[in-house]
């Protein structure tokens, strides 16, 4: 029985056609005064961690001042740049479709995401998909820095115990978390990890895409 759906959002329901790096490096600078020479590794990880991360490969101490700070230039950079997204990014096949199945069936879906919730609500928004979704039974990057922590902290949010939980996510970080959390994890290779990398994280479910509702919504369990 599955009463709750959490997704991840970037390249498991939507693309940013590069634009998300671009955002990131506007904030940084903003905040920090630094020009960005290189991003931390983002794929699977938090922007909390991320621009811990970069701020020490940048000689810049990182407080919480600075993520908070940050967070909020980030969040700014996506909502007056949010018709640029629009042009450049995408939905990915079939993810308005499964979230649309899932809404009729009655089922709650909710992200659990490194984005910073101001900017994950922005790209939801930009692609039509914020409909579908409670967000705030969701968990983002101001509210810890593990997958794990996170699917635990949106399950407890929606009251619904982990065991009655999935979570749809494109990389081998998604999969670990949802083990290390006990929520049942379906893995998405529309991002940069192959489907037998996703294999061997631990899945035992790897969709190609969400292009194949009928697919998508047997191996979430609906």
């Amino acid at each position: 029985m599955v009463d709750l759906v959490l997704w991840d959002i970037d390249h498991t329901l939507m693309a940013t056609g590069g634009l998300g790096r671009e955002l990131w490096a506007q904030a940084f600078e903003e905040v920090t005064g630094v020009e960005l020479r290189e991003q931390a590794s983002v794929t699977g990880s938090t922007e909390r961690v991320i621009l811990r991360e970069t701020a020490r490969a940048h000689g810049v101490a990182y407080d919480d001042d600075l993520f908070q700070a940050f967070a909020e230039a980030l969040s700014a950079a996506h909502v007056g740049r949010a018709a640029e997204l629009r042009e450049r990014g995408h939905a990915l096949p079939g993810a308005a479709a499964v979230l649309a199945r899932l809404a009729e069936s009655g089922v709650r879906q909710s992200v659990v995401t490194g984005n910073v919730r101001r900017a994950a609500e922005v790209k939801l928004a930009v692609f039509g998909l914020d409909g579908y979704m409670s967000l705030d039974h969701g968990a983002y990057a101001e509210d810890g820095e593990g997958r794990s922590a996170l699917l635990d902290l949106a399950c407890a949010r929606s009251s619904v115990p982990v065991g009655r939980a999935v979570f749809l996510g494109d990389t081998p970080a998604d999969v670990v978390g949802g083990r290390e959390a006990g929520v049942r994890v379906v893995a998405v290779a529309t991002g940069t990890t192959s489907a037998a990398a996703l294999h061997e994280a631990g899945v035992p479910e790897v969709l190609a895409d969400l292009s194949d509702t009928g697919r998508a919504l047997r191996a979430i369990g609906v």
